[in-house]
């Protein structure tokens, strides 16, 4: 009876974060409660997220149970993709995880629009495949590799499975839950010449490999539409551990045309209730060092904020 009860509080809970009116009450329900029940006590469901697609989630993974609990992951970059991608686009999903953000892009873009969904992880590939399944994805090419800067066999060490996407071929001398080989190529090879003329934006997220990513990408940027855009999540203590920096990366885009710009986010729960109310955050224009984990975004617009 006490495990039934809880299960139903719990589900009360997660209506009321998710669906409830205004924000009373919702960031330390989520942040104490909800979020610690739903890792330790997994439920495997199919949800509907709030930009449309469903997506069959399993709580115990941080990605799926923010998609569970909130309807969503990353409020701002999937406002900012939603406002990007139009008809006929071409979206790069560097480091896919579950394909969140492929199959919103998928939508977006349409029949004559593609995506192409890159994931190291065997697990994740699969499970981005069934996304795209579930909500009709036919323009979505998903590929199971590992981008760098040169072709060659990578590691990956996971080091718990509440937090899945954290997948990491930096260093890590803990407790590791699981590990893999692949393989990896530049990402000019992995893009065929059409996807490379249509990319709209590109979406890197790699957890500190994002340096041989960028330095394998260099010899496409020349080759890419001039309103194209990439969003890099930065995590400069990560890329130290594999002997790259953020300045150097910074650098790079910069002398290809490109202009830094910084999207705020947050990943705790207590900023989710606000943070899906309020007004969605604009990229604003960065001019100093990175110092810690940053969503960056570098386009060839010069203003002060990404319109």
């Amino acid at each position: 009876m006490k495990d039934c009860n809880a299960e139903a509080l719990a589900s009360l809970c997660r209506w009321y974060v998710r669906h409830g009116p205004g924000t009373l009450g919702k960031a330390p329900l989520a942040a104490r409660y909800l979020n610690p029940y739903l890792r330790d006590h997994p439920r495997l469901r199919v949800v509907q997220s709030r930009s449309g697609p469903r997506f069959a989630v399993d709580t115990q993974d941080l990605i799926q149970r923010y998609i569970y609990m909130f309807g969503a992951w990353e409020p701002h970059m999937t406002h900012w993709l939603s406002r990007r991608l139009r008809p006929g686009d071409t979206f790069v999903d560097v480091g896919a995880n579950i394909g969140y953000f492929s199959v919103l892009a998928s939508q977006l873009v349409g029949e004559t629009g593609g995506v192409v969904a890159i994931e190291a992880s065997p697990l994740f590939h699969k499970r981005l495949g069934a996304q795209a399944r579930l909500n009709g994805c036919g323009n979505v090419r998903a590929v199971n590799a590992a981008v760098s800067d040169t072709r060659k066999s990578l590691t990956f060490t996971l080091a718990s499975s509440r937090n899945m996407g954290a997948n990491s071929i930096v260093p890590y001398d803990g407790p590791a839950e699981s590990s893999f080989e692949m393989e990896a190529r530049p990402l000019p090879e992995m893009l065929t010449d059409a996807e490379i003329a249509g990319a709209r934006v590109i979406k890197v997220d790699v957890e500190g490999a994002e340096g041989g990513v960028v330095r394998g990408m260099t010899p496409m940027l020349g080759r890419l539409r001039p309103d194209a855009e990439i969003t890099v999540e930065v995590t400069p203590e990560r890329m130290a551990m594999l002997g790259d920096s953020a300045d150097e990366l910074l650098a790079t885009m910069r002398e290809h045309g490109f202009h830094v710009y910084r999207l705020a986010n947050d990943y705790a729960p207590e900023s989710y209730p606000a943070a899906l109310r309020r007004a969605p955050a604009v990229p604003v224009r960065w001019r100093g060092p990175v110092t810690g984990e940053s969503d960056l975004i570098f386009s060839r617009v010069d203003a002060e904020t990404l319109p």
